[in-house]
């Protein structure tokens, strides 16, 4: 990909670029808990995006999409929301001027292999590398804790999806061989070493639907999750968010709340529990204890939170089958995308083989398969000079 980058730009721009390598991510557990101030428990992986960029002496920045065959461009004055891809490199752009950069127009050739729609967060890498990018070119040293809310804003205010910082958070942190758990609230954030990576492998299996209802059903959520806070402060007056509340203590005060309302906080706040858990577990190398929280959080995703799919409930009973799966569930915003399976190394062609015969015999289709690895966030692959 790389290569394919660094020759497209030459063609296009009749120089040499700096290359950025910006991985996907995966989430073990803690799904929807970003937004609620609550914990999550991510890794960046080796699908990335990967920029071919370059400052261009002008007030104009210009993209190619190696993914599409799009070109777009747009000045650098009175940056507004509009078009596809291209809205998540505005926004970006807008919120570091907001926050006092003074960005200059740049060229950039865009590439990658994470699956549009399938919940590795895309979004989340485009925004990251370029962040890293004219971060690097410009000399601005922004904080990457700086870089990830740039990112969350981007996302909220040109896309328009109000999402937690969990994506970009692990975008731009990720550590090779290692899980972050991360409190949303503080921004506090702690490695734990992977040690599995002998034993088991990350596999996520695509349910080939398109997550297209996720934006909109994402932000449904989260208006009832704060509607659930609201009301449950008449007994709890100190709390802020789901974050402050046991999943007994929302048990107690069902009563008070609309039942759709009552099943989202339930899920969020059992969640919270399971990611401490699973922690806890992962320690002290219980990885079936781990697992078995996995399956946990399917189950509440499913039936709690509503997110899930047809297909993803499929293949997540697909995994509960199987002696050589530690644990499963779906993963990302929900409504498609991918399942995340923790498979012993030694069956994961048959655990595959199965999975993709019994996937296409209930649907017709043959779902992808992704075996990951966990990588480093965000970072500067090749300087120009490098390359030249």
């Amino acid at each position: 990909m790389i290569s394919t980058a660094i020759a497209e730009f030459r063609q296009r721009f009749n120089r040499e670029p700096l290359i950025v390598s910006s991985p996907g991510r995966i989430n073990l557990i803690g799904e929807h808990t970003d937004y609620n101030e609550g914990f999550v428990l991510p890794a960046a992986i080796d699908k990335r995006i990967i920029y071919a960029i370059a400052l261009n002496g002008t007030d104009t920045c210009n993209a190619h999409a190696l993914f599409s065959g799009e070109t777009a461009s747009f000045a650098l004055e009175n940056i507004v929301p509009g078009g596809d891809w291209i809205n998540y490199l505005k926004g970006v752009v807008f919120h570091l001027q907001q926050k006092g950069y003074e960005v200059k127009g740049f060229d950039c050739v865009i590439t990658g292999d994470i699956p549009i729609g399938a919940g590795m967060s895309s979004s989340a890498a485009v925004e990251g590398g370029l962040a890293v990018g004219l971060s690097h070119l410009l000399g601005f040293n922004i904080p990457r804790m700086e870089m990830a809310r740039i990112g969350q804003l981007a996302e909220h205010t040109f896309p328009g999806v109000k999402c937690g910082i969990m994506d970009q958070f692990a975008n731009l942190h990720g550590k090779k061989d290692s899980v972050m758990l991360l409190d949303c609230r503080s921004l506090e954030y702690q490695y734990f070493p992977f040690r599995f990576s002998d034993e088991v492998k990350v596999v996520l299996v695509n349910s080939m639907v398109h997550h297209s209802l996720a934006s909109s059903e994402y932000n449904v959520r989260r208006e009832q999750c704060e509607e659930g806070v609201k009301l449950l402060r008449a007994v709890y007056p100190g709390i802020n968010s789901l974050r402050d509340l046991t999943s007994a203590q929302v048990q107690q005060q069902q009563h008070l709340l609309p039942a759709k309302v009552y099943d989202r906080c339930l899920y969020v706040t059992q969640e919270n529990e399971r990611v401490e858990k699973a922690c806890a577990h992962l320690q002290r190398h219980e990885l079936k204890e781990a697992g078995a929280l996995m399956f946990a959080s399917h189950e509440g995703l499913s039936k709690l939170y509503e997110v899930s799919c047809p297909e993803l409930d499929f293949l997540a009973e697909l995994a509960s089958q199987r002696p050589e799966v530690a644990g499963a569930r779906m993963m990302g915003g929900g409504f498609g995308g991918c399942t995340i399976n923790l498979v012993e190394t030694g069956k994961v062609e048959d655990f595959c083989a199965f999975v993709r015969e019994q996937f296409h015999q209930r649907y017709g289709i043959v779902p992808e398969i992704y075996i990951t690895s966990i990588e480093d966030g965000a970072k500067v692959e090749l300087a120009a000079e490098a390359i030249a």
